[in-house]
């Protein structure tokens, strides 16, 4: 009885796993991706046809639906033309120009429903490099065409605009500055130049039979040699517009150099007569600065000498008065002595009397003996006598002689009592000796 219930949900489980696997297979089996860039095209059992775009997804039905996935990406076709453009000379004769186009055209698939299926049975049923090579001789014819219909100039105009006369169009040439006539076959539109318009025309129908279209045409360069000889030419002139340029711009930077140089000469001059202006005013305040150190220097030497000459004169008088002081002490002290010598030797002799003269007639005899006999010499002694007394004559001359001795004696003594003995002192002395030694005697006798 339990095995059956486990045995059903056994059975439950696994029909929840089965489901769970094959749900989702079903589900992709009928409902499947279409990535972005992709074209999905399901027909049904009957020939109908349905088309997805992506990104999305499409539905079909296992075995009774058939689907087929193309490519809804821009197709990059480069291009290499070469041909001769419809040129003619002033006399109306064909004149052309060999050129070299080097191009990319731009085609993708259709949007409607018929050229996608144009394009999936005609285009994609194609190798890869079958849809490239039909695709360049397509476009490279059509760019051969266009250029046999088009001028050189055309070919290097810019983009088209405004409508001229004789039922064609016109496009403006920048670099010329004229309107060249485009063929009445071909519609001008905004925002295309020549060359594509006239590849669209002519690889149109072309390309719609394939189920394509054409997106654009981007000119990468146009070579010939009239372009090129125009591009030297060109060149030559930007060269000598750039030779002028820089020439004018040197000329103008010389003058501009040249112009600095005046001024700075000029700045410089005027700085030199400044500095030698300057120079003159310095010399002539140096000049009256040692005039004025020369006058205070003299003045200061005036002053100097002025003190110098008070100060000498005060220390002149200063001496003066110094060596008089010393002198008039000097003198008195001498005096003094002198007198208090001879007040001694006065003393001495009121003492002594004729002893003391005996005595220190003896003790200096040696010394007087000479000074005595020197002033003796020179004494002159007149003895007058009238004979009337015997014997007075003779004692006159002694006396004389005796005063005379004495005087000597006295100086002597004063000398070696005193030391100092003024020589006036002693003129004065000498003086009274020879005073004392010419006594004139006269005994005047009747």
């Amino acid at each position: 009885m339990l095995e059956q219930p486990l045995f059903g949900v056994a059975i439950v489980a696994a029909v929840l796993i089965l489901a769970a696997f094959l749900i989702p297979a079903f589900i992709r089996a009928f409902l499947r991706d279409v990535s972005s860039g992709t074209i999905r095209m399901v027909t049904w059992w009957g020939g109908s046809m349905k088309i997805y775009r992506g990104p999305g997804k499409s539905f079909e039905l296992p075995i009774l639906t058939n689907g087929t996935t193309i490519s809804s990406k821009a197709i990059n076709v480069d291009l290499d033309i070469t041909d001769q453009t419809a040129d003619v000379d002033r006399s109306g004769v064909p004149n052309p120009i060999k050129v070299r186009v080097l191009a990319s055209a731009i085609v993708s698939v259709g949007d409607s429903d018929e050229l996608i299926k144009t394009a999936a049975n005609r285009f994609f049923a194609k190798t890869d490099d079958e849809q490239m090579s039909t695709l360049t001789d397509l476009l490279s014819s059509s760019g051969r065409r266009a250029v046999n219909l088009l001028t050189h100039d055309q070919l290097f105009s810019a983009k088209s605009g405004g409508s001229g006369g004789s039922g064609g169009r016109t496009a403006l040439l920048p670099d010329r500055e004229a309107q060249v006539a485009l063929p009445s076959t071909v519609s001008m539109e905004e925002d295309d130049d020549p060359l594509a318009i006239i590849i669209r025309k002519a690889c149109s129908r072309e390309l719609t039979d394939l189920g394509l279209v054409f997106n654009s045409l981007n000119i990468k360069v146009v070579q010939s040699e009239v372009a090129e000889a125009r591009r030297r030419q060109s060149a030559a002139e930007a060269t000598a517009n750039a030779d002028i340029v820089a020439a004018n711009q040197t000329r103008r930077a010389k003058e501009a150099q040249l112009e600095a140089e005046r001024s700075i000469s000029d700045k410089q001059r005027e700085l030199e007569q400044t500095k030698l202006a300057n120079a003159v005013l310095i010399a002539e305040a140096e000049a009256k600065r040692q005039d004025a150190l020369a006058g205070q220097k003299e003045s200061e030497l005036r002053a100097t000498q002025i003190a110098q000459a008070k100060a000498d004169s005060e220390a002149i008088q200063i001496d003066a008065e110094a060596k008089a002081k010393a002198e008039a002490i000097r003198i008195t002290t001498v005096a003094t002595a002198q007198a208090e010598g001879i007040r001694k030797v006065t003393e001495a002799i009121r003492d002594g009397g004729e002893n003391y003269l005996r005595y220190r007639q003896i003790e200096l005899l040696p010394d007087i003996a000479p000074a005595i006999a020197q002033a003796l010499a020179h004494a002159k002694l007149v003895t007058v006598h009238s004979g009337s007394e015997n014997g007075s004559a003779a004692s006159a001359t002694t006396d004389s002689i005796a005063s005379v001795i004495r005087t000597v004696l006295a100086a002597q003594i004063v000398t070696r009592n005193g030391g100092l003995v003024d020589s006036g002192q002693q003129a004065s002395v000498r003086n009274d000796g020879e005073r004392a030694e010419t006594p004139m005697s006269t005994g005047a006798r009747s």
